[in-house]
């Protein structure tokens, strides 16, 4: 559905994207990240029209975003992290302008409009102002603007930032909803998220993609070990020596906690599973396990291990000021 091919992006000398080349394919849900001035906002700016790039080429179902940005801006749906809405409009005088702008056929228009307003349940608001809603409903406005005409690509920047935690988990079951139909791009610093409702991961730093990839095989493949977390009445010391001479252990760190029971973390040699030779360590000692479960490598740790040297252009003291620059950039 999207091919970019080489995408450079430079701001006088500050190259912002990097030669990026990826494809998207359809019928997933893609998950993009980066930290703060890596490029993500910049390419998601150009992928949907907004800017133009200095080198390369963004292809939307074949037609190149630059050459041909009417055929290419057809296949998409685009919710920016600020909503483009006009807050004196009422939600259905808001829809069908944007029906409008869309160019879709007037004979369509209040049959497409009521089809949004449904999916995204904001029906039985259509007749507020926008401006008199609440900030869930006011991104739930945004959503149906996005998907009105039903183009197979659906790209949203930070579709839960300022929401509450039912308005986020609301906004999540539509995301999955939209999928069945549409391909959906996610931009979102709320790494367990991404986790929770993306298929594919791509992960910029410094303008390059670093990574790309299912999340479990980023986590299987970039984790480094493996830890088991139990807890036990045994002293740590007897816990040491119940565990002195199981196979795969790197390494093992206890704590007394407030109720008098240990806490151990046990660190896995790459490539183990120790789960069960733990267990059958208490238990020939014939001590009682009281928990015991695996954590392993997370999203979050695969995304600090990629970027954690990127970091925002030297001289801007806040990601606001970068972005300040790049849109008036842009703007140019």
């Amino acid at each position: 559905m999207i091919e970019v091919r080489n995408l450079v992006k430079k701001y006088g000398t500050h190259l912002a994207v990097d030669h990026l080349d990826f494809k998207i394919e359809s019928g997933r849900i893609y998950g993009f990240l980066g930290p703060n001035g890596a490029g993500k906002s910049t390419t998601m700016n150009i992928m949907t029209g907004y800017l133009g790039a200095t080198e390369g080429e963004v292809l939307i179902d074949g037609h190149d975003i630059l050459k041909e940005p009417e055929e290419a801006k057809k296949h998409i749906g685009y919710l920016p992290e600020q909503p483009p809405l006009y807050t004196d409009m009422t939600v259905r005088e808001y829809l069908e302008f944007a029906a409008e702008l869309k160019g879709i056929p007037r004979k369509n228009r209040a049959e497409q409009i009521t089809e949004a307003e449904k999916l995204v349940k904001i029906k039985e608001t259509e007749h507020r102002l926008i401006k008199n809603l609440s900030k869930g409903y006011r991104q739930r406005a945004g959503l149906a603007q996005a998907v009105l005409g039903f183009p197979e690509i659906i790209i949203l920047d930070e579709p839960t930032v300022g929401l509450d935690p039912k308005q986020i988990i609301e906004i999540r079951q539509l995301i999955r909803k939209l999928s069945k139909k549409h391909t959906v791009i996610l931009s979102s610093h709320i790494l367990a998220e991404v986790r929770e409702v993306c298929d594919h991961i791509l992960i910029i730093s410094k303008g390059k993609l670093v990574a790309s990839d299912t999340p479990d095989n980023l986590e299987k493949e970039l984790g480094e070990h493996d830890q088991v977390e139990l807890e036990t009445d045994a002293q740590p010391s007897e816990v040491r020596l119940i565990l002195k001479n199981v196979p795969g252990i790197e390494r093992i760190e206890t704590q007394v906690n407030n109720d008098g029971r240990t806490w151990a973390k046990i660190t896995e040699k790459k490539g183990e599973d120790i789960r069960e030779r733990v267990f059958l360590a208490f238990a020939g000692a014939r001590v009682p396990l009281l928990t015991m479960k695996a954590t392993g490598t997370t999203l979050e740790d695969v995304f600090m291990q990629l970027t954690q040297n990127d970091a925002v252009p030297e001289g801007f003291a806040d990601q606001a000021k970068w972005e300040e620059v790049e849109t008036d950039a842009g703007s140019l």
